[in-house]
């Protein structure tokens, strides 16, 4: 089936598959993927979240968060603890090497950030952000 140029689903999608892989080709000098920094920077900025939390801001299903956790916690970046010994609760905090990694990450990140908006202009992409976000907050 071809595709319809009024299909707005597939069109935001591709959009997303094609940012996704600009932001992951610069973060992958630090060894991160998009998703990988997005909640590495949700926790610094928090300083700890549930599981729950974390799944909640991000829109994620937990088991989504599970699996993109894991590498994170392997490479010692990510830790997990208990909110009290008798909860099942798992609060998330960054490692000190965690830390360093995503402020290192920070310069590819805005790397990424000003090759987009050199090649989609300044204007639309504040645009295209304000719309995005409006979409989001429905």
């Amino acid at each position: 089936m071809p595709f319809a140029p009024e299909d707005d689903c597939f069109a935001i999608r591709q959009a997303a598959r094609h940012v996704s892989q600009l932001y992951d080709r610069h973060l992958a000098n630090v060894g991160l993927t998009i998703t990988q920094f997005s909640i590495m920077g949700r926790i610094r900025r928090a300083g700890r979240l549930t599981m729950k939390q974390l799944a909640d801001e991000m829109v994620l299903q937990r088991t989504s968060l599970v699996r993109a956790i894991q590498p994170l916690r392997r490479d010692g970046l990510v830790f997990t603890d208990s909110l009290e010994p008798e909860q099942r609760a798992l609060v998330l905090g960054l490692t000190k090497d965690g830390e360093e990694r995503i402020l290192a990450a920070r310069q590819h990140w805005s790397a990424a950030q000003d090759e987009f908006e050199q090649r989609f202009g300044l204007a639309r992409a504040a645009a295209l952000r304000r719309e995005l976000l409006a979409l989001t907050q429905e």
